[in-house]
């Protein structure tokens, strides 16, 4: 049995760029860096930073493009394909990407960048899913409280 699963969580780069293919098929491609934090044999800490091409295709290419924009924090799901071609100058090209199969916006839409997208559009439309509160122990706090009696079992 074989496996190809990527998960990811960190912030886009850029701006997704959005296009269609000739049959009118979406497409959005984006880059998401992913940072790693550890520490050496002396105790200093170290960090390095992975660059990941997404790519993103029908319904899910129209929502990434609709509205994620550079800085925002994405959870994306998906597996990993190569692409090969050929060059302009003759050599043979590799890019090696996430095709994405879920995608979850994150927290804010901090680190600067063009939000244009999402300020032109309705607040029914733009408005980012509702983000739970968390209380002390990770217990998610919400507007409702619920009490014992209206617990069914």
């Amino acid at each position: 049995m074989d496996l190809n699963k990527v998960m990811i969580i960190g912030r886009l780069t850029q701006d997704p760029e959005a296009r269609t293919t000739p049959q009118g098929t979406a497409v959005t491609n984006f880059s998401v860096a992913t940072n790693r934090v550890w520490k050496d044999q002396q105790g200093a800490s170290q960090s390095a930073t992975e660059y990941h091409n997404v790519v993103a295709w029908r319904r899910l290419a129209e929502i990434c493009a609709q509205y994620l924009s550079k800085g925002r924090q994405i959870y994306v799901e998906g597996h990993l394909q190569t692409r090969n071609w050929e060059g302009q100058d003759g050599g043979k090209r590799y890019r090696t990407e996430i095709v994405a199969d879920n995608m979850i916006m994150l927290g804010d839409n901090r680190g600067g960048g063009s939000n244009t997208q999402t300020q032109n559009k309705p607040q029914a439309q733009a408005a980012p899913a509702p983000q739970p509160v968390m209380a002390e122990a990770g217990r998610a706090v919400s507007d409702e409280e619920i009490r014992i009696e209206d617990i069914p079992f």
